[in-house]
């Protein structure tokens, strides 16, 4: 029988709901790769590298399911555990290190989008650029490394604000221990589109657009942590997930499917990504974030635009599983 063997990152004593998740998605490969035949074993992805080897080799795993997405609950160090799969060849999950790095620091991302003519909102982590080059401009906080709506508590005032309040914070922030920048507000639409590797290449996935129902005027709409995790929260239940109508607005749709197909290209992404935009009042598209290896469980946004394409778990695992990363990366 084959054999895969899921490696996901070690959690603390009380997570948080955000890292709690990565057991979820665990339980949708181990489910999804048993159902096509599969053995599966998993462990936790420990410091001690020789220990991983040694369970890999113990299992004589065909390959591995990389969940790591923090080491030490740091995600500066997500590309560790894929360079390790590199380093050793061994077949793996998902984008490759090289990929894994440059989506994770979101500055260096945005910098290689310019450089590719993606568009992507004005950013900073510059205090004093942020107020000479930006006076006036509705700015956002946002974690360099973790994933976008770290700290981003949307009862707190200080996160979001014209650039001179948003210089005041960054500095602030950047004094502890998590990196902060400043990323431009853009009053509009948002969509998070997720792309699989296909059979014939990668394959963008039905449209989902989020919807901010029964907002006030004045309240920033955005996707910060209580939307995402507080399910008690006004936040939480008032983002709903929608899927776009594409022949009610194709030329919408086939901007957005070609941007998602220049940002699997420019950056090497494989297995399944997702990424997030938002449209402006005059119909322009920015690329907030590209998440590779993005959450995959069963009530993900992922899983989700998927479903809506017709595929089932197994057909969703399976693809994945003929896109691997690792055995040509040493």
């Amino acid at each position: 029988m084959p054999t895969a063997l899921i490696f996901h990152s070690k959690l603390g004593p009380n997570p948080p709901p955000d890292e709690l998740d990565v057991l979820d998605e665990a339980k949708y490969f181990r489910d999804g790769l048993a159902t096509l035949g599969y053995e599966v074993h998993q462990f936790d992805f420990e410091n001690d590298l020789d220990r991983n080897i040694d369970q890999i080799n113990l299992m004589q795993a065909d390959f591995v399911v990389n969940l790591v997405e923090t080491i030490n609950a740091d995600g500066r160090l997500i590309h560790i555990a894929p360079a390790f799969f590199e380093h050793h060849a061994i077949p793996f999950t998902g984008c490759p290190s090289e990929a894994i790095y440059v989506t994770s620091n979101k500055l260096l991302s945005k910098k290689i989008m310019q450089l590719a003519g993606i568009k992507t909102p004005a950013f900073s982590i510059n205090p004093d650029e942020l107020k000479s080059r930006f006076s006036g401009q509705q700015f956002l906080l946002k974690s360099l490394w973790e994933h976008a709506s770290f700290g981003m508590d949307e009862h707190n005032p200080v996160f979001i604000g014209n650039a001179e309040i948003i210089a005041e914070s960054l500095t602030e922030k950047n004094k502890q221990h998590n990196t902060y920048f400043a990323e431009e507000y853009i009053e509009g639409r948002e969509f998070n589109v997720s792309v699989i590797a296909g059979k014939n290449g990668p394959m963008v996935l039905p449209i989902a657009e989020i919807k901010f129902i029964n907002y006030p005027d004045a309240k920033p709409k955005i996707v910060g942590y209580r939307a995402k995790w507080d399910e008690a929260s006004f936040e939480y239940k008032n983002t709903v997930r929608h899927f776009v109508d594409e022949t009610a607005e194709p030329d919408l749709c086939g901007r957005i499917r070609k941007i998602c197909l220049q940002c699997w290209k420019e950056f090497s992404l494989k297995g399944y990504v997702r990424v997030d935009f938002r449209m402006d009042v005059n119909g322009q598209l920015y690329v907030l974030e590209i998440n590779a290896n993005p959450c995959i469980s069963a009530d993900s946004g992922f899983v989700a635009a998927a479903t809506v394409q017709g595929l089932s778990q197994a057909e969703i695992v399976n693809l994945i599983i003929n896109d691997l990363s690792g055995s040509n990366e040493k």
